[in-house]
């Protein structure tokens, strides 16, 4: 099998256990009241954007939208605000995963980029026709910000996957 460019090694399977455990920490968070401010970035749009390039069969959009209803609730914002974003980001992140998967970790951060800017332009654009009010122009930072952290998101989440550094001669893998 060819392996991509971007990944010098195979991984080990993933424990699905731990895929909804680090969905559930990013959804806490973004429950921390740290006074949410419109620069800060989403932390768990940028775990749902993760596993759905990494393991698209097992977290979908179904499971995006739910997340994103639960932060609605939790944000006391419009009802289904955060979850079209998170919905329409899970549909964008699976159609492009194949592709994605080919580049280095900092360039999927750029492919991601637009992913982010429109996720956050939905949510911004729900927001204003509910006759909310317009957060500042800081709020372009957050696609930013999460852009940048996509390569520490990758590093930190693949980390269990990674094979033992030691090689065993008999074994060609």
């Amino acid at each position: 099998m060819i392996m991509p460019r971007g990944s010098d090694q195979l991984l080990l399977p993933l424990n699905p256990l731990f895929m909804w455990f680090t969905l559930l920490l990013a959804l806490l968070v973004n429950m921390v009241p740290a006074g949410r401010v419109a620069w800060m970035p989403d932390v768990l749009a940028l775990a749902v954007v993760f596993w759905n390039v990494h393991q698209p069969l097992r977290v979908g959009i179904g499971s995006a939208f739910v997340f994103g209803l639960l932060m609605d609730v939790h944000a006391g914002a419009v009802l289904g605000q955060h979850a079209l974003a998170y919905a329409l980001l899970s549909y964008f992140a699976i159609t492009i995963h194949r592709r994605l998967l080919w580049f280095s970790v900092p360039a999927q951060a750029l492919q991601i980029l637009p992913l982010f800017f429109g996720a956050h332009a939905v949510s911004l654009l729900v927001r204003l026709l509910a006759g909310g009010m317009f957060p500042g122009w800081e709020i372009a930072l957050a696609p930013l910000i999460e852009a940048l952290l996509w390569p520490i998101a990758s590093w930190l989440l693949l980390a269990p996957q990674r094979r033992a550094p030691d090689r065993d001669e008999h074994r060609p893998l």
